[in-house]
């Protein structure tokens, strides 16, 4: 499968890209603001002996230009995508009297609109992948948060983030519905606590009830095999209650 992934240079992503890259059908395309970090990611595939092929591109998901050549690289290389996991996020931790219009509009940046931005240039490539046997092209996974959800706990300092993790939610299921003609799933990943180092900022001190490299390779297992089961739901994953 041909693959992209956002934000891969750390955490969740950079795990959820060696999952990926286990299987050697898999082509996986990840793109990340830190340069250091993704060659860090192609040496870390490299020493565990992937059988995948990894294409990196430092990029910047709140410019343009920067996605506008990413796109250029993965058509230059492949003819259709049919994983898009919008993993790329920010946090701020901040009481919400102190939190300035700059923080909003950073975060939205990049946690909404980064995700709309890499939807809307990908599309003609996942609508040009081939039907799979469960009925869907592609499968487009959105990685949320509990915290994006209404009726579930909510923390104080959160405001920013957890508001646009669920503005996030309800694109994803609007997509659903409104790519369904062209056998496009759109599901969203609401995660729970997982220790990484933007859990430690939004939680200094504590620790996760969940472990980064078991999640990672549950999303992976999820994007490649859950369109067949889901499409416009945001699944609550998480091993905490409540």
């Amino acid at each position: 499968m041909n693959i992209v992934l956002t934000g891969a240079s750390g955490g969740i992503g950079y795990y959820t890209a060696l999952s990926f890259l286990k299987d050697e059908s898999n082509h996986v395309f990840v793109i990340s603001r830190n340069a250091k970090k993704l060659e860090s990611l192609r040496t870390a595939s490299e020493d565990v002996n992937s059988k995948g092929k990894l294409s990196i591109f430092r990029g910047d998901l709140k410019e343009k230009q920067d996605i506008n050549n990413f796109i250029k690289e993965i058509e230059g290389r492949v003819s259709a995508i049919d994983i898009l996991v919008n993993n790329a996020g920010e946090l701020i931790n901040k009481p919400f009297e102190e939190i300035e219009q700059s923080d909003w509009e950073n975060l939205y940046a990049t946690n909404v609109f980064g995700a709309v931005a890499m939807i809307r240039s990908l599309l003609p490539l996942l609508t040009a992948a081939k039907l799979k046997s469960y009925g869907k092209r592609s499968h487009i996974v959105n990685i949320g948060s509990i915290g994006g959800l209404g009726g579930t706990l909510k923390f104080s300092g959160l405001s920013a983030y957890s508001s646009s993790k669920g503005a996030l939610s309800i694109l994803t299921e609007c997509l659903a519905e409104e790519f369904s003609e062209r056998k496009i799933a759109v599901n969203g990943m609401a995660l729970g606590s997982v220790q990484t180092e933007m859990f430690s900022k939004a939680f200094p001190g504590m620790k996760a009830s969940a472990d980064v490299r078991q999640m990672a390779a549950h999303i992976a297992e999820f994007a490649i095999g859950g369109a067949a089961f889901y499409n416009g739901k945001n699944l609550q994953v998480s091993n905490s209650t409540p």
